[in-house]
C-alpha cells in the first residue's frame, strides 16, 4: 500500500474511533469510494492498536487505578475500589470477546463488510444513541459502575463487532440509557475498550507474525499514524461532551446511512 492511502486509513480510523460514528464501518467505505483496494481486516485491527495506545496514554491514571486493581485482585496491595472497577471492566469485555472469538473462528467478519449493512447500522443506531442522549438522566459517574452496568454496557460493545454500529456509539448509548453524565459514559467506553481491542490486536499479531514483510510493515506504519490522530480526537471529544449534546454525531450519521444508501 501507498503512505497516502496508510494515511488516509489512519487518519479516518484515529477521527472515527472515538467519535461514535463508526470507525470500521468507514474503514470499509474507503476502498468504496476512492481507487485503493481493500485494506483488509489486518490492518483495521492494527490502526484499532494505534488508538489503543492514545487510550492508554491519555487516561494513564484510570488504566494505572485498574492496573492496581488486577494487582490487588491476586494479593498484591489493598487497593478495593479500584479491584472493584477492575473486575467490573473484566465483566464487561467478556461479551465482546466472545462474540469477536466466535466471528472469527466461524469466519465471519468477511461477511460484514457490507455497505448497505454499515449504511443502515448508522442510520439504526445513530437514532438509538440519540434518543438515549435526549432522555436519559446524567446522574452516574465511571467509579458508580455496577456488575449490571457493566455487562450491559459489555453486551452493547459487542454488537459493535458489526461494522456501522461504532463501540464508542453503542457502549455510550448504553451508559446513557443507565443514566451516567456524558463524559463519564466517554470514559468508561473508552476504558472498557482497553482489554477488547488489546485481545484483537494480540489475535492480529499472531496472523501478522506470518504475513509478509511489506503487510507487517504497513501495519506497523498504520498504527503509529493512528495513534497521533486518535490522541488528538480523544482530546477535543472528552472536552466537547463537557458542553454539547451528542446531536451533531446523530445528524451525522443518519445523512452519512442515507447518503450511502441511495449511492449505493
Amino acid at each position: 500500500m501507498t503512505f497516502l492511502q496508510l494515511l488516509l486509513i489512519a487518519v479516518v480510523q484515529g477521527i472515527t474511533e472515538f467519535l461514535p460514528i463508526s470507525s470500521s464501518g468507514h474503514l470499509i467505505l474507503i476502498p468504496h469510494l476512492t481507487n485503493f483496494p481493500d485494506q483488509g481486516p489486518m490492518i483495521d485491527v492494527a490502526v484499532h492498536v494505534g488508538s489503543l495506545l492514545a487510550i492508554i496514554i491519555y487516561f494513564w491514571r484510570d488504566v494505572l487505578g485498574l492496573a492496581k486493581g488486577g494487582f490487588a485482585s491476586i494479593g498484591i496491595g489493598k487497593e478495593p475500589e479500584q479491584k472493584r472497577l477492575f473486575w467490573w471492566v473484566v465483566v464487561g469485555t467478556i461479551p465482546a470477546v466472545a462474540v469477536g472469538l466466535f466471528l472469527k473462528l466461524g469466519g465471519y467478519l468477511e461477511s460484514f463488510r457490507i455497505t448497505d449493512l454499515v449504511a443502515v447500522n448508522l442510520i439504526v443506531y445513530g437514532l438509538l444513541l440519540g434518543a438515549a442522549d435526549r432522555w436519559g438522566k446524567q446522574t452516574k459517574s465511571y467509579e458508580d459502575v455496577t456488575w449490571r452496568d457493566a455487562l450491559l454496557v459489555g453486551l452493547a460493545q459487542a454488537m459493535a463487532l458489526i461494522p456501522g454500529t461504532s463501540r464508542s456509539g453503542s457502549t455510550m448509548t448504553m451508559a446513557r440509557i443507565l443514566g451516567y453524565k456524558r463524559v463519564e459514559a466517554a470514559r468508561f467506553s473508552f476504558l472498557l475498550a482497553i482489554p477488547a481491542v488489546a485481545g484483537a490486536g494480540l489475535l492480529a499479531a499472531l496472523d501478522l507474525a506470518e504475513a509478509s514483510a511489506q503487510m507487517q510493515t504497513d501495519a506497523l506504519i498504520a498504527g503509529a499514524l493512528t495513534f497521533v490522530a486518535a490522541f488528538l480526537t480523544m482530546a477535543f471529544l472528552m472536552n466537547f461532551l463537557k458542553k454539547a449534546s451528542m446531536l451533531v454525531f446523530v445528524v451525522y450519521r443518519v445523512a452519512m446511512g442515507i447518503a450511502l444508501l441511495a449511492f449505493f
